[in-house]
């Protein structure tokens, strides 16, 4: 027995990205690499986790190996739980042989039974190949209050891109009243985002009553969507305003890496909030700011660089804001160093903050012993440490 979820995700990653060219000749659009240390379907399957929502089944197809292999039993995304979890959901031979997803529905209904297996209420859909973060849980709250039978989420898009999405025609409350698929002259400027949630029962009729018909391309946005909305389901566009990139495209994967960069990134990878999880790294990769320099040193993961670090080893998350300087020293994981510091021949403990204009510890040549600031200290701005001190919140009480 499987135990009942209220809500199972379908993440369609078979596409083949031709668009891609040379990225995908061996490996399937989401398994592309992203951001320096991601591929791109960790966008989607940390979404579901950041959510809330912990089924998660991958329809996979065109060159499934890397994809299969990176997701693995789900651990890096803590999809590996006893009950619930990522599993990856190749075509398979039935009773008539092997059958090739046909479409994005027919992949839906060929694996209706995985979802069936754990009883949902609804039924997410999303796609393996766009980056963004967006709270699933919020939009299936906001389903559940509207008594929709299918939710969309919509991406306000300027007039010119319209034509090249499916556009969601709707009235003051979101109620989607026509859906036009890549319109010559679009009426609204709701572009779908492919991510459905459908009442579990509602979807598989459709699809059931789709796959039946055998002129249906067997397809979410050209067949059940359209055969839905003339029989008068009730269904509802999500807005979303957030940073959304299709990368199906070279530029627009190119576009979306570049908008990682910059002192004020279009789109933030170090939002601890909304965390990003990977098979390569907990943390994202480390940044190194315009004004920048570092010579001689060892940067670790998920470090954010604006000053000057020399001869320095720099453990993972550490921040060095605009103007301060560190040499000869260790600055050890989570440690912030504020505007214009200072950090000479000093070991800084995990998640210690040193203070705007702080001067800590002294030059190897003055014959100082080493600095030492401990755990989760906070230094205040314009602190002055000597060289040799062992810093602790007693000492800081003395010396205040």
């Amino acid at each position: 027995m499987y135990k009942k979820q209220q809500c199972v995700a379908m993440l369609l990653a078979g596409g083949q990205g031709s668009r891609l060219y040379t990225l995908t000749e061996k490996t399937a659009k989401p398994a592309v690499p992203f951001g320096g240390k991601y591929r791109i379907i960790d966008f989607p399957l940390s979404n579901c986790v950041n959510s809330h929502i912990y089924t998660v089944g991958v329809l996979t197809q065109y060159q499934p190996l890397v994809l299969n292999e990176y997701i693995g039993n789900g651990q890096p995304w803590d999809l590996d739980r006893m009950q619930s979890g990522v599993m990856v959901l190749p075509p398979y031979q039935g009773k008539n042989g092997a059958d090739w997803y046909k479409g994005t529905a027919n992949a839906i209904y060929q694996n209706l039974d995985f979802i069936n297996r754990y009883d949902p209420d609804y039924v997410l859909i999303l796609s393996g190949d766009h980056i963004y973060k967006m709270d699933y849980n919020a939009m299936l709250q906001e389903h559940i209050r509207k008594g929709a039978d299918c939710t969309i989420a919509a991406l306000t898009v300027t007039i010119e891109e319209a034509s090249r999405f499916g556009i969601l025609n709707t009235t003051e409350d979101m109620k989607i009243y026509e859906f036009e698929e890549k319109p010559a002259h679009p009426k609204s400027t709701n572009a779908s985002m492919g991510i459905y949630i459908f009442n579990r029962a509602l979807l598989e009729k459709y699809l059931t009553e789709d796959e039946a018909d055998p002129n249906s391309s067997n397809d979410f946005g050209k067949n059940i969507i359209p055969k839905m909305l003339g029989d008068g389901c009730k269904m509802f566009a999500y807005p979303f305003d957030g940073y959304w990139k299709d990368v199906g495209t070279i530029s627009s994967l190119w576009e979306a890496n570049m908008d990682l960069l910059g002192e004020k990134p279009v789109f933030d990878l170090k939002d601890k909030s909304w965390r990003i999880y990977s098979r390569n790294t907990s943390m994202p990769p480390h940044h190194v700011g315009e004004k920048a320099k570092i010579s001689n040193s060892l940067i670790t993961e998920g470090c954010d660089i604006e000053g000057i670090v020399e001869n320095s080893i720099l453990f993972s998350g550490v921040t060095v804001e605009k103007g301060a300087y560190i040499k000869d020293s260790i600055i050890m994981s989570g440690v912030h160093i504020g505007p214009g510091a200072t950090v000479n021949y000093s070991i800084i403990d995990e998640n210690t903050k040193i203070g705007e204009n702080c001067v800590v510890g002294r030059t190897k040549t003055m014959g100082e012993d080493i600095t030492v600031v401990g755990c989760s200290i906070e230094l205040p701005d314009n602190s002055n440490i000597p060289g040799g001190a062992m810093v602790n919140r007693d000492w800081l009480e003395e010396h205040k």
